[in-house]
Protein backbone atom coordinates (compact mmCIF):
# COMPACT_ATOMS: atom_id res chain seq x y z
CA UNK A 1 0.00 0.00 0.00
CA UNK A 2 1.45 3.87 -0.80
CA UNK A 3 2.60 5.76 2.29
CA UNK A 4 0.64 8.57 2.64
CA UNK A 5 2.06 11.31 5.13
CA UNK A 6 -0.16 11.49 8.29
CA UNK A 7 -2.75 13.68 7.20
CA UNK A 8 -3.59 12.08 4.23
CA UNK A 9 -3.97 8.74 6.13
CA UNK A 10 -6.46 10.28 8.64
CA UNK A 11 -8.48 11.64 5.22
CA UNK A 12 -8.43 7.73 3.88
CA UNK A 13 -9.51 6.51 7.41
CA UNK A 14 -12.25 8.95 7.84
CA UNK A 15 -13.41 8.27 4.05
CA UNK A 16 -13.20 4.30 4.58
CA UNK A 17 -15.34 4.45 7.77
CA UNK A 18 -18.40 6.27 5.95
CA UNK A 19 -17.94 3.42 3.01
CA UNK A 20 -18.02 0.98 5.70
CA UNK A 21 -21.34 2.30 7.39
CA UNK A 22 -22.97 2.65 3.75
CA UNK A 23 -22.21 -0.76 3.00
CA UNK A 24 -23.61 -2.41 6.44
CA UNK A 25 -26.21 -0.27 5.63
CA UNK A 26 -27.09 -1.35 1.76
CA UNK A 27 -26.46 -4.95 2.97
CA UNK A 28 -29.16 -4.72 5.17
CA UNK A 29 -31.65 -3.14 3.00
CA UNK A 30 -30.48 -5.54 -0.11
CA UNK A 31 -31.35 -8.60 1.99
CA UNK A 32 -34.55 -7.34 3.15
CA UNK A 33 -35.31 -6.10 -0.82
CA UNK A 34 -33.33 -7.23 -3.53
CA UNK A 35 -35.44 -6.35 -5.92
CA UNK A 36 -35.40 -2.92 -5.05
CA UNK A 37 -34.00 -0.91 -7.90
CA UNK A 38 -33.30 2.05 -5.60
CA UNK A 39 -31.20 0.11 -3.75
CA UNK A 40 -29.33 -1.26 -6.63
CA UNK A 41 -28.99 1.98 -7.87
CA UNK A 42 -27.72 3.26 -4.33
CA UNK A 43 -25.70 0.27 -4.11
CA UNK A 44 -23.90 0.57 -7.65
CA UNK A 45 -23.04 4.36 -6.74
CA UNK A 46 -21.44 2.98 -3.67
CA UNK A 47 -19.30 0.33 -5.38
CA UNK A 48 -18.21 3.24 -7.62
CA UNK A 49 -16.97 4.70 -4.38
CA UNK A 50 -15.24 1.77 -2.97
CA UNK A 51 -13.51 1.00 -6.34
CA UNK A 52 -12.20 4.56 -6.49
CA UNK A 53 -10.38 4.50 -2.83
CA UNK A 54 -9.06 1.01 -3.63
CA UNK A 55 -7.55 2.33 -6.43
CA UNK A 56 -5.88 5.02 -4.92
CA UNK A 57 -4.41 3.06 -1.83
CA UNK A 58 -2.96 0.24 -4.27
CA UNK A 59 -1.40 2.93 -6.05
CA UNK A 60 -3.21 2.10 -8.98
CA UNK A 61 -1.86 -1.84 -9.63
CA UNK A 62 -4.57 -4.49 -9.87
CA UNK A 63 -1.92 -6.70 -8.94
CA UNK A 64 -1.97 -5.23 -5.72
CA UNK A 65 -3.24 -7.49 -2.75
CA UNK A 66 -6.02 -4.80 -1.99
CA UNK A 67 -7.14 -4.11 -5.81
CA UNK A 68 -7.26 -8.28 -6.07
CA UNK A 69 -9.33 -8.96 -2.88
CA UNK A 70 -11.72 -5.77 -4.16
CA UNK A 71 -12.26 -8.17 -7.23
CA UNK A 72 -12.71 -11.42 -5.66
CA UNK A 73 -15.56 -9.53 -3.77
CA UNK A 74 -17.79 -10.11 -6.63
CA UNK A 75 -17.12 -13.81 -7.45
CA UNK A 76 -18.04 -16.78 -5.05
CA UNK A 77 -15.63 -20.02 -4.62
CA UNK A 78 -17.00 -23.24 -6.04
CA UNK A 79 -16.59 -26.53 -3.98
CA UNK A 80 -14.35 -27.06 -6.85
CA UNK A 81 -12.24 -24.43 -6.31
CA UNK A 82 -13.41 -22.29 -9.20
CA UNK A 83 -14.56 -18.77 -8.95
CA UNK A 84 -18.15 -18.51 -10.73
CA UNK A 85 -20.53 -15.27 -10.27
CA UNK A 86 -23.03 -16.51 -8.06
CA UNK A 87 -22.88 -14.08 -5.35
CA UNK A 88 -26.08 -12.29 -4.33
CA UNK A 89 -25.74 -8.58 -4.24
CA UNK A 90 -26.05 -8.28 0.01
CA UNK A 91 -23.50 -11.04 -0.30
CA UNK A 92 -21.41 -8.65 -2.36
CA UNK A 93 -21.98 -6.19 -0.33
CA UNK A 94 -20.64 -7.71 2.64
CA UNK A 95 -17.78 -8.86 0.89
CA UNK A 96 -16.63 -5.67 -0.19
CA UNK A 97 -17.13 -4.16 3.57
CA UNK A 98 -15.24 -6.69 4.88
CA UNK A 99 -12.24 -5.50 2.01
CA UNK A 100 -12.67 -2.31 3.38
CA UNK A 101 -12.23 -3.48 6.95
CA UNK A 102 -8.71 -4.98 5.93
CA UNK A 103 -7.30 -1.43 4.04
CA UNK A 104 -8.60 0.56 7.69
CA UNK A 105 -6.43 -2.29 9.66
CA UNK A 106 -3.48 -2.22 7.07
CA UNK A 107 -3.44 1.66 6.84
CA UNK A 108 -3.69 1.72 11.00
CA UNK A 109 -0.77 0.35 11.10
CA UNK A 110 1.09 2.73 9.00
CA UNK A 111 0.09 5.54 11.02
CA UNK A 112 2.21 7.43 13.89
CA UNK A 113 0.64 6.80 17.01
CA UNK A 114 -1.92 8.90 16.46
CA UNK A 115 -6.28 8.13 17.22
CA UNK A 116 -7.66 6.94 14.11
CA UNK A 117 -10.63 9.62 13.42
CA UNK A 118 -14.18 9.02 14.22
CA UNK A 119 -16.93 9.84 11.18
CA UNK A 120 -17.68 12.31 13.11
CA UNK A 121 -14.10 14.42 12.58
CA UNK A 122 -14.48 17.07 9.96
CA UNK A 123 -17.88 16.08 8.92
CA UNK A 124 -19.75 17.86 6.35
CA UNK A 125 -23.17 19.25 7.35
CA UNK A 126 -25.53 16.27 7.50
CA UNK A 127 -28.36 16.97 4.76
CA UNK A 128 -31.68 15.23 5.16
CA UNK A 129 -33.98 13.32 2.43
CA UNK A 130 -36.71 12.81 4.44
CA UNK A 131 -38.58 13.45 1.61
CA UNK A 132 -37.44 9.70 0.17
CA UNK A 133 -39.95 7.12 0.23
CA UNK A 134 -37.73 4.03 1.03
CA UNK A 135 -37.01 4.83 4.79
CA UNK A 136 -33.80 2.36 4.77
CA UNK A 137 -32.42 4.12 1.96
CA UNK A 138 -32.21 7.64 3.44
CA UNK A 139 -29.72 7.18 5.81
CA UNK A 140 -27.65 5.75 2.69
CA UNK A 141 -28.01 8.65 0.61
CA UNK A 142 -27.49 11.16 3.32
CA UNK A 143 -24.26 9.48 4.33
CA UNK A 144 -23.68 9.24 0.27
CA UNK A 145 -24.28 12.76 0.20
CA UNK A 146 -21.36 13.47 2.88
CA UNK A 147 -18.88 11.57 1.11
CA UNK A 148 -19.66 13.52 -2.29
CA UNK A 149 -19.17 16.81 -0.72
CA UNK A 150 -16.31 15.49 1.28
CA UNK A 151 -14.93 14.28 -1.69
CA UNK A 152 -15.26 17.78 -3.83
CA UNK A 153 -13.85 19.50 -0.99
CA UNK A 154 -10.42 17.15 -0.99
CA UNK A 155 -10.05 17.84 -5.19
CA UNK A 156 -11.63 14.50 -5.73
CA UNK A 157 -13.76 15.41 -8.37
CA UNK A 158 -14.75 12.18 -10.11
CA UNK A 159 -15.83 10.77 -6.82
CA UNK A 160 -17.70 13.61 -6.13
CA UNK A 161 -19.30 13.33 -9.51
CA UNK A 162 -20.13 9.56 -9.32
CA UNK A 163 -21.55 9.95 -5.71
CA UNK A 164 -23.45 12.67 -6.04
CA UNK A 165 -25.14 11.01 -9.66
CA UNK A 166 -25.55 8.12 -7.66
CA UNK A 167 -27.35 9.87 -5.33
CA UNK A 168 -29.72 11.71 -7.47
CA UNK A 169 -30.50 8.64 -9.59
CA UNK A 170 -31.27 6.48 -6.27
CA UNK A 171 -33.64 9.20 -5.42
CA UNK A 172 -35.12 9.86 -8.61
CA UNK A 173 -35.95 5.73 -8.88
CA UNK A 174 -37.60 5.54 -5.63
CA UNK A 175 -40.05 8.21 -6.40
CA UNK A 176 -40.60 6.47 -9.39
CA UNK A 177 -40.64 3.22 -7.57
CA UNK A 178 -43.48 4.80 -5.02
CA UNK A 179 -45.91 5.87 -8.06
CA UNK A 180 -45.71 3.19 -9.66
CA UNK A 181 -45.70 1.54 -13.04
CA UNK A 182 -49.09 1.25 -13.53
CA UNK A 183 -49.87 5.38 -13.06
CA UNK A 184 -46.32 5.93 -15.03
CA UNK A 185 -47.58 4.42 -17.31
CA UNK A 186 -49.96 7.18 -18.34
CA UNK A 187 -47.15 9.89 -18.76
CA UNK A 188 -45.37 8.02 -21.80
CA UNK A 189 -43.01 6.01 -19.74
CA UNK A 190 -40.68 3.76 -21.17
CA UNK A 191 -41.85 -0.09 -21.82
CA UNK A 192 -40.18 -2.50 -19.58
CA UNK A 193 -39.08 -2.17 -15.74
CA UNK A 194 -38.08 0.45 -14.36
CA UNK A 195 -34.52 -1.12 -13.45
CA UNK A 196 -34.21 -1.09 -17.01
CA UNK A 197 -34.54 1.74 -17.77
CA UNK A 198 -31.25 4.35 -18.29
CA UNK A 199 -30.33 7.42 -16.40
CA UNK A 200 -31.57 9.49 -18.91
CA UNK A 201 -34.78 7.91 -19.25
CA UNK A 202 -35.46 7.54 -14.93
CA UNK A 203 -35.13 11.80 -15.35
CA UNK A 204 -37.27 12.03 -17.58
CA UNK A 205 -39.69 9.96 -16.60
CA UNK A 206 -39.79 11.85 -13.18
CA UNK A 207 -40.29 14.98 -14.94
CA UNK A 208 -42.95 13.94 -16.93
CA UNK A 209 -44.77 12.78 -14.14
CA UNK A 210 -44.45 15.84 -11.98
CA UNK A 211 -42.09 13.86 -9.34
CA UNK A 212 -39.81 16.43 -9.96
CA UNK A 213 -38.46 19.68 -12.00
CA UNK A 214 -36.36 21.03 -14.61
CA UNK A 215 -33.64 21.52 -12.42
CA UNK A 216 -31.94 18.51 -14.10
CA UNK A 217 -31.57 20.33 -17.20
CA UNK A 218 -27.99 21.67 -15.08
CA UNK A 219 -26.62 18.17 -15.60
CA UNK A 220 -22.81 18.43 -17.60
CA UNK A 221 -22.91 15.98 -20.58
CA UNK A 222 -20.28 13.68 -18.21
CA UNK A 223 -22.68 13.45 -15.49
CA UNK A 224 -25.48 12.61 -17.75
CA UNK A 225 -23.22 9.44 -18.99
CA UNK A 226 -21.48 8.91 -15.15
CA UNK A 227 -22.06 4.91 -15.18
CA UNK A 228 -19.89 5.04 -18.30
CA UNK A 229 -16.84 6.84 -15.96
CA UNK A 230 -16.80 3.53 -13.40
CA UNK A 231 -15.50 0.06 -14.16
CA UNK A 232 -19.00 -2.60 -14.64
CA UNK A 233 -17.10 -5.44 -13.67
CA UNK A 234 -15.81 -4.25 -9.65
CA UNK A 235 -12.19 -3.73 -11.22
CA UNK A 236 -11.20 -0.45 -9.46
CA UNK A 237 -10.79 1.97 -12.72
CA UNK A 238 -8.43 4.63 -13.37
CA UNK A 239 -9.59 8.09 -11.97
CA UNK A 240 -10.00 9.72 -14.82
CA UNK A 241 -10.68 13.49 -15.45
CA UNK A 242 -13.28 15.49 -14.82
CA UNK A 243 -13.83 19.09 -14.08
CA UNK A 244 -14.26 21.07 -10.81
CA UNK A 245 -17.07 22.66 -12.53
CA UNK A 246 -18.80 19.59 -13.44
CA UNK A 247 -18.48 17.96 -10.08
CA UNK A 248 -19.62 21.38 -9.01
CA UNK A 249 -22.86 21.43 -11.53
CA UNK A 250 -23.72 17.86 -10.42
CA UNK A 251 -23.66 18.28 -6.99
CA UNK A 252 -25.88 21.59 -7.22
CA UNK A 253 -28.46 19.60 -8.89
CA UNK A 254 -28.52 17.21 -6.06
Amino acid sequence: MSDPTSGAAKDFLSHLDHLIRRGRQLRDLLASDPSSSSAVVATRAWQQDCAAIINQLSGGSKAHWLARSYSEAFLMRSTAGRFVSEATPAEIADRIVDVLDRAVASLSQMGDGEAVPTSSDAAPPVRRFAFVHNTELRPIVEQAYSDSRRAFDQGRYRMALLTACGILEAIVTDALEHKGLGALAADGTPAGRIAEWSFEARLAAAEGAGLIRTGHARLPPLARRYRDLAPADGEPGPEGTVSERDARLAGQVL
